[in-house]
């Protein structure tokens, strides 16, 4: 049957925890019954889906010590799981129930179940002995009667004791009394006077039989033996004594004192104490009591839980011969004590539980009870304020673990409750249990980085496959959420992808470099490392790394200037009248290193006279350290040792041979364009120098301009400038800037450009003309074209220059060489401006036709003089090609100025710089 307390019932209770529905159904077994058997369809009485039992975690909780019950989740089906002995679980008590819960979730659904034990008649009637001794005395009125000791059944109900039978005699009968409890025990009356000297023993077989079916009995053998005479017996002074017992009073506890009185004298006087025959073992156990004193006193320990009264039947009798014993009972009422503490019992605990779990989420079902009873037996029931859970009361002795927030793994990932069980009992007992609630984990924090960003120094020449640093990250989830992997995001280093430079190891976070790393080709890149973990979804971390390349020392100085030439020493010379301090040469040395490594310092390792020739410790000069004398060496041979600032240092050497002259030859420098000492000028240069004069003069004649003519030399400036100034209104002023060479006092003159802007023109051929000239500042182009055709002689390479000049200056092209290639014919100029264009403006402006006439007669002049020199150049090749010396000048512009750079061409036939 099933008592429903759901909803929809008129005398139903309504309990309500979240979506818990509670009932109670009642079962009624019989004890023994084997593994098995059949209880009840507990599912279908209880409404429930067979086919869901195991999807929702049906299950039976139990507080009993053994597991009499199970459900088989397939059908549904309640069977005995282990054999049940009535009397092993509830002894002597009339009724005897399995309390089960019942527990299902999604949504948690919770059911009372009672199943009721039913006694069987599984247990004979036994005597405490198999024989008794009786000793009456002849002297024994009929009607006299004499306990005998009590059968015992362990069954109940019915299958009880319920009935005792004498076998048949001549002197007793049996006479049946009941207790309070319903229990019965027998006495054996004497129906006829005794007589001992007729027959001192009579024996008789005493029979109990239970009411169960079948029926069930024992036996024990009665032995009387009469006695002479005792004619007083002893009288008790109540026939029932009643007294009040606390629980768990403590051994040796005073009860009552009993007390019966003998007229007789003597022995047959004195009163002994006893427990009647028919005493029950448990009071024996529990009570004692003093034969001589007649003091009853506890024995054992008193629990008013498992009985609230006990009776107790004692005895009196002399010490005389033939004594008769007298009866009395002693009622004693147990009083109860706060003195169990309350008991938790975990129905269902859901752990562990994940952390994002919602408010709400059921952790635990918690049922308490206490066997006191009264105020001793109300419970309440705690948990810490302090923990994200929280405690809801069901129904009477029943609770609710629920979440009260949402949980962090990561900040904690244990929770220990305890929950406190506390009665009502004066003094209040309480019981603590602790309820472990795990967190698990979910993915929901990514990978930190130990830094924003990591900066890596590694020096060049580093070996591959060696770890040049190591990033770590952390995850503060847990398991495979925690588990972390690296890698390098694709990129480009210098054009090539970042994964042939490094590698990580994907466990670690250890970087790897792949190649050995040159500072002079890459000197810093930066890689962007990836952590992510195994998570689902996973989730991933950035970091940067930057990777700097240290300079290694690992570049030797490189000299530059001067070269050996056809592997012969570099040479130099040097005159004999400088003075100290006089600049030779200049070493000139790099070194592809950086910082300290590439820092160069100069000295002299080997000298022919070491007394005479310093170099400058960082710029590399050479200079002579005192006046030459005539005792000195005319050859003179240095070892210049270049070396770096690095650890260890390196360094380079070169050699050179200075040659000591009186004067400076036309001879080949091997260290480029050096500055000139001071010196007088050589013939040579005076020639050009008039050369020049002359035909400005004569230009400047035919400008009808006066001349002022200044020449300027500087020591130490590779140029000597002559300006030409003019005070007619087209005078202007020109800079031209003759270039020596460390070894020859020859010049190369070249024209480059007017000093300061002319004054207006008078016409637009004159702008024209000005206009050209500024064109021909177009510094690139024109060096091109002088490498191109300069001749390889000084003197063409200065008449060829005055020549462009006025060439330029007339409108009839670019330069004197347009004659040359153009064999006279007329060609268009740098402005467009060819001689055809500007004869014909000529015709056109009567004005200017005095001015073109002196133009045309200027150009004849120029025709000529570019016959002549085309002549020579002519001869001089012819000389070059025969094998001998040549000397060429390059024109080089640097800034807004013409310097040439001497080469030497000395034993390369042919050669054409």
């Amino acid at each position: 049957y099933i008592f429903n307390l759901g909803r929809g019932s008129a005398s139903a209770f309504t309990f309500e925890l979240l979506d818990l529905v509670l009932a109670q159904i009642r079962y009624s077994i019989p004890e023994e019954l084997e593994h098995g058997a059949f209880v009840g369809n507990i599912a279908e009485d209880l409404g429930l889906d067979v086919a869901k039992l195991s999807a929702r975690r049906f299950r039976i909780v139990s507080g009993a010590k053994k597991q009499f019950l199970e459900v088989n989740l397939e059908n549904g089906i309640l069977f005995v799981n282990e054999k049940i002995d009535r009397e092993e679980l509830c002894e002597r008590s009339p009724s005897c129930f399995l309390h089960l819960q019942v527990v299902i979730e999604n949504p948690l659904e919770l059911y009372r179940v009672e199943v009721e034990i039913l006694d069987v008649n599984d247990n004979s009637p036994s005597f405490p002995w198999s024989e008794f001794n009786l000793d009456i005395t002849e002297s024994a009125a009929p009607g006299s009667r004499f306990p005998l000791e009590s059968a015992q059944d362990q069954d109940v109900g019915t299958n009880s004791l319920r009935s005792y039978q004498l076998s048949a005699n001549e002197h007793f009968v049996l006479n049946i009394q009941t207790r309070n409890d319903g229990s019965k025990f027998a006495e054996l009356v004497l129906d006829t006077p005794l007589d001992r000297e007729q027959q001192k023993k009579h024996e008789m077989v005493l029979t109990a039989f239970d009411g169960g079916s079948p029926e069930r009995s024992g036996t024990a053998l009665i032995t009387v033996t009469v006695l002479d005479a005792n004619d007083n017996v002893p009288v008790f002074d109540r026939s029932v004594y009643r007294a009040s017992l606390v629980e768990n009073a403590p051994r040796g506890t005073l009860v009552l004192k009993l007390n019966a009185t003998d007229l007789d004298e003597g022995s047959n006087g004195e009163v002994t104490y006893a427990f009647s025959g028919h005493a029950p073992l448990k009071v024996r156990e529990l009570f004692s009591v003093d034969p001589y004193t007649g003091e009853i006193r506890v024995k054992g320990i008193v629990d008013y839980e498992k009985a609230s009264v006990y009776e107790l039947y004692v005895q009196a009798k002399d010490r005389g011969p033939s004594a008769v014993a007298v009866h009395s009972k002693v009622l004693v009422d147990i009083l109860d004590v706060n003195d169990n503490a309350p008991e938790v019992i975990l129905t269902s605990v859901s752990t562990p539980v994940q952390e994002d779990a919602p408010a709400g989420t059921v952790i635990a079902v918690i049922s308490v009870m206490d066997r006191d009873s009264g105020e001793n037996g109300n419970v309440d029931c705690q948990i810490p304020s302090n923990v994200p859970f929280q405690l809801h009361s069901s129904f009477k002795n029943y609770y609710t673990l629920v979440t009260s927030e949402f949980l962090d793994r990561e900040t904690v990932s244990e929770y220990n409750i305890t929950l406190t069980a506390r009665d009502l009992g004066s003094p209040s007992l309480s019981t603590r249990k602790t309820i472990v609630v795990q967190v698990s984990d979910i993915n929901d924090n990514p990978p930190r980085f130990s830094q924003p960003s990591y900066t890596v120094y590694v020096t060049e020449n580093n070996a591959p496959g060696a770890s040049i640093c190591s990033v770590t990250a952390f995850d503060p989830d847990s398991n495979q959420n925690a588990y972390l992997s690296y890698s390098i995001l694709e990129g480009q280093i210098q054009g090539m992808p970042v994964s042939t430079y490094v590698s990580i190891n994907s466990d670690n976070g250890n970087i790897y470099a792949l190649r050995s790393f040159d500072y002079e080709q890459l000197r810093n890149f930066q890689i962007l490392v990836q952590a992510q973990d195994a998570g689902f979804p996973p989730l991933a971390s950035n970091v940067t790394v930057n990777v700097f390349v240290l300079d290694q020392n690992d570049n030797a100085p490189v000299i530059v200037s001067p070269l050996p030439k056809n592997g012969t020493v570099a040479s130099e010379v040097v005159p004999r009248s400088v003075d100290a301090g006089y600049l030779v040469g200049k070493i000139t040395a790099l070194d592809a290193d950086a910082g300290q490594n590439s820092r160069l310092s100069y000295q002299v390792l080997q000298a022919t006279d070491p007394g005479l020739f310093s170099v400058a410790l960082y710029t590399g000069e050479i200079r002579t350290i005192r006046r030459l004398v005539e005792r000195d060496a005319t050859r003179q041979r240095l070892v210049i040792l270049v070396k770096d600032n690095g650890q260890p240092p390196l360094s380079a050497t070169v050699s050179i041979v200075l040659t000591v002259v009186d004067s400076v030859p036309e001879s080949l420098s091997d260290f480029g364009d050096l500055t000139l000492s001071p010196q007088p000028p050589s013939n040579l240069a005076l020639y050009l120098i008039v050369s020049l004069s002359t035909i400005s003069l004569i230009f400047l004649v035919f400008k009808k301009s006066n001349l002022n003519l200044q020449i300027s030399s500087a020591a130490k400036v590779p140029t000597n400038c002559m300006e030409v100034n003019g005070n007619s209104s087209l005078s202007q002023s020109y800079c031209y800037k003759v270039c020596l060479t460390p070894e020859s006092a020859k010049s190369d003159f070249m024209f480059l450009k007017p000093c300061s802007p002319g004054s207006t023109p008078r016409n637009n051929e004159a702008k024209s003309a000005e206009n050209s000239w500024n064109a021909q500042n177009n510094l690139t182009n024109y060096a091109s074209r002088a490498k191109a055709r300069l001749s390889h002689y000084t003197i063409h390479n200065v008449s060829r220059s005055i020549i462009d000049e006025k060439w330029q200056m007339a409108g009839l092209g670019e330069t004197g060489e347009d004659f040359e290639r153009g064999g006279g014919k007329e060609k268009e100029g740098a402005q467009g401006h060819g001689w055809t264009e500007t004869w014909a403006a000529c015709r056109s402006a009567p004005a200017l036709s005095s001015e073109c006439e002196e133009r045309e007669r200027e150009r004849e002049k120029d025709r000529d003089v570019a016959s002549y020199l085309s002549s020579k150049n002519e001869k001089r090749r012819g000389e070059i090609e025969g094998g001998g010396r040549n000397e060429t000048r390059r024109g080089e512009i640097y800034g807004g100025r013409m310097s040439t750079s001497v080469f030497s061409n000395s034993n390369r036939r042919g050669s054409r710089p």
